[in-house]
């Protein structure tokens, strides 16, 4: 019989592709996480650049004067704006809108509740990384899932008639869920992160780049013991780094030199990468740098062209595109269109523009009244 008195070799298996995937993987830079929890903390909680962003985004557009108004008239009072200035008993119009402005900035989604019937009686924002949307079988969504820890919310879609308004980014490449600024600048926030812990690393070790202790021995040859070893770690550790051991001198003895190795800080030039890093954050989140102190920014003129810019370019179709979806999303439940939107002719930044356009329409002889009053953004009585 074949096979008798030897014993066949064990067959060895492995992926064809392990190989690939091994290389693939070796020398890759590390990325921070890109989801929003992990995005919350480096580029939020963690970055001084884009928590001042996200802040001057958020409550610049929730200090806007809103008003309410349909196709004949602007209402002085109405129920949707005293729901809009008390949406519930914790929160004001401006808090409410800070944290939906900021949700969809850090997040690219937000998630507005209403509680009561079809005239909701509070309202009330929900972190978006905790909820989920349930597509249905044909792609638009049946519900909304909010998660805290191991306890779950349903809420139900009924009749086209959302509990929910979710408000999203664009995000080319998804259907459900926006893109948010801050995961744009996800690279420029690492790279900013990882300067800010260089410069401490260097103060911690006496702002210098490290170097080499050499040993000859007492011979001109040799290896140290352990115990030397252990020893001269414990020293260098104890009182050579650090910020309050900088400048102290070292004294070296029984063969061992010290040998400085690396660039020093002006020679990386990190200061100027981490500057880079920081305008990249800013153009993001379309904030002029001016306005976030960076040095050295000469995008605008002034301080005031700069601050008419972010109103114009960021500010306002933030804070348009958020009033629209509530204001669609609320007229659902209600039945009544009414419109809820910022009142541009009380924003200070603003106020040349809306002069020089009162004046322009104003003097136009051959418009109509309802037709200036269109121009405008005037409801035609």
């Amino acid at each position: 019989m074949f096979g008798i008195g030897k014993k066949a070799a064990p067959e060895r298996k492995e992926s064809a592709v392990g190989r690939v995937v091994a290389w693939g993987g070796s020398g890759r830079v590390a990325w921070s996480g890109r989801d929003t929890g992990s995005m919350t903390r480096a580029g939020f909680i963690g970055n001084p650049v884009g928590f001042r962003a996200v802040k001057l985004i958020a409550e610049a557009a929730a200090a806007l004067p809103l008003i309410v108004q349909d196709r004949r008239r602007r209402y002085d009072e109405h129920p949707l704006m005293s729901l809009v200035e008390r949406p519930n008993p914790a929160q004001g119009r401006a808090e409410l809108f800070e944290a939906l402005y900021g949700q969809l900035l850090l997040s690219g989604d937000g998630y507005v509740e209403a509680v009561g019937g079809e005239a909701p009686a509070e309202l009330h924002v929900l972190r978006s990384d905790r909820m989920r949307l349930v597509p249905g079988a044909d792609g638009w969504p049946v519900a909304y899932e909010y998660a805290v820890g191991a306890r779950k919310v349903r809420f139900a879609v009924e009749d086209g008639i959302s509990p929910i308004c979710h408000v999203r980014s664009f995000h080319p490449q998804n259907d459900h869920y926006g893109l948010s600024p801050m995961q744009a600048a996800g690279q420029a926030v690492d790279v900013h992160n990882a300067a800010s812990r260089w410069s401490k690393a260097l103060l911690d070790n006496a702002a210098r780049p490290s170097g080499a202790i050499v040993y000859s021995g007492a011979d001109g040859q040799g290896a140290m013991s352990p115990e030397q070893y252990e020893r001269l770690a414990a020293e260098m550790e104890a009182h050579h780094q650090g910020a309050r051991n900088a400048g102290r001198p070292m004294l070296l003895e029984g063969g061992l030199d010290w040998k400085p190795m690396g660039f020093s800080p002006s020679d990386m030039e990190f200061q100027k990468t981490k500057e880079a890093a920081a305008r990249e954050i800013a153009v993001a989140f379309g904030v002029p740098p001016m306005l976030l102190g960076m040095p050295g920014d000469a995008t605008y003129a002034n301080y005031q062209e700069a601050h008419r810019a972010f109103y114009r370019l960021t500010v306002l179709p933030l804070a348009q595109k958020v009033c629209a979806a509530l204001s669609h999303w609320l007229a659902e439940r209600t039945g009544e269109a009414v419109e809820l939107r910022p009142d541009l002719d009380r924003v200070p930044a603003l106020a040349a523009e809306r002069d020089a356009q009162w004046r322009r329409v104003s003097e136009a002889a051959f418009l109509t009244d309802a037709e200036k009053r269109r121009m405008l953004g005037l409801p035609v009585e």
